[in-house]
């Protein structure tokens, strides 16, 4: 019997529907998951709107009225006047050095360090620490405006960590700092650092004078003397700005901190400002810090040590003409085969303060100018003597 595509159709309607081919979806499912989609639409609508826009009960929402801060307190006021008034002083310096690639001849420059300074006067002279520029060929200085100038090194003091620039600058762009001196400080004194710490420039942190008359070991291993103790922040870059006082004169130059770890732990140090009053205007002059001396060659402490001597200073050489000559002092005779064959004399006491090695020397004579005359007790052989000796330039 011959069946026709409707009769074939009706023979199998009571057979299951098949799926529907990949990709396709038959009618009654795609209003489901429609329908699906729509519930959870309309769920998280009503659940965030009402939250987003809604006013809470009672009314829309007013922000609270602003307090009016009022006048400053005193303390704050003269912060802020003062580094609005030193702020233009310091400066950003970095130093760099100039190398040769081995590969194609071609000169490029590599940094070497960097830290703070400040102007000193108006024909831009510029001090800093001797450590921050040490390590360069090329100086360069940044003025609080952010113009930059090649800087001249002038001179510096490893004794003493401090250095002197030069930069060609408009002088009206050179705000020249006010100096103070160091030796009427109390503990507990304000105390205001500005520099560039991580070479954030124009930072300022605030402090007290923690303690005076600390020591520490300078770039030639001396040691500086009447250093400030301060809890004031100084970090790496800090180096070579000024430390002032309330009334914003420098008091010091910061030029370490005590640091496990080489940021701050509230323990920094600064070179006092008597010394700077006294060493920069003489790097200005000579280029140099110049030295009073007797005009003799002292023995390392290590030699003398070996030699027996416990305490006290080994004169090896007398210098022809000097102070030390005219006065008579002897130095070390020495055979034509390298051994001695007389010790010269061993000073013990400069002007009654005695002398245990070479550094408390040098410490003694730095309390004096150049000409003055000292009185110098030394043992000869085994006699104690004493002698007036005029100091000279070193």
């Amino acid at each position: 019997m011959t069946t026709n595509q409707n009769d074939s159709w009706r023979a199998h309607a009571n057979d299951p529907v098949p799926p529907a081919p990949y990709g396709r979806s038959s009618g009654p499912h795609w209003l489901t998951m429609l329908g699906v989609w729509a519930m959870v639409f309309l769920f998280v609508w009503f659940m965030i709107v009402p939250t987003v826009s809604s006013p809470p009960h009672g009314g829309g929402y007013e922000a609270q009225a602003l307090t009016p801060r009022g006048d400053l307190a005193a303390d704050e006021q003269s912060t802020i006047d003062v580094f609005e008034r030193v702020s233009p002083s310091v400066v950003f310096i970095s130093s760099s050095e100039l190398r040769r690639s081995i590969f194609n001849l071609n000169v490029f420059e590599i940094p070497r360090g960097s830290g703070s300074g400040f102007i000193y006067d108006r024909e831009g002279h510029i001090v800093t620490n001797l450590h921050v520029i040490q390590e360069g060929s090329r100086v360069t200085v940044t003025l609080a405006d952010h113009s930059e100038y090649p800087a001249r090194v002038v001179g510096g003091t490893f004794d003493k960590d401090l250095a002197v620039l030069k930069i060609d600058a408009p002088p009206e762009k050179l705000v020249a700092i006010a100096m103070g001196a160091s030796n009427n400080l109390r503990v507990g004194q304000k105390v205001l650092a500005i520099g560039n710490p991580f070479g954030l420039d124009q930072t300022l942190t605030t402090g007290v004078v923690s303690a005076l008359g600390r020591e520490i070991e300078s770039i030639s291993g001396r040691p500086i003397h009447d250093v400030i103790q301060t809890d004031a922040a100084i970090n790496p870059g800090n180096s070579g700005g000024p430390l002032l006082d309330s009334a914003g004169r420098v008091i010091g130059v910061n030029t370490q901190i005590a640091s496990p770890t080489g940021a701050n732990t509230g323990i920094g140090f600064a070179v006092p400002a008597d010394i700077v009053n006294r060493v920069v205007p003489q790097i200005i002059k000579y280029g140099r810090v110049i030295r009073p001396g007797l005009g003799i060659m002292p023995a390392a402490d290590r030699i003398a040590r070996q030699l027996g001597i416990s305490s006290g200073v080994l004169v090896v050489e007398v210098s022809v003409g000097s102070g030390a000559d005219r006065a008579g002092l002897r130095g070390t005779v020495v055979t034509r085969h390298g051994r001695i064959h007389q010790l010269g004399d061993i000073i013990t006491h400069v002007d009654g303060e005695p002398i245990v090695d070479k550094n408390s020397l040098y410490d003694a004579l730095e309390k004096h100018e150049v000409g003055d005359e000292v009185n110098i007790t030394f043992i000869r052989g085994n006699q104690r003597e004493q002698a007036t000796v005029a100091l000279q330039s070193m």
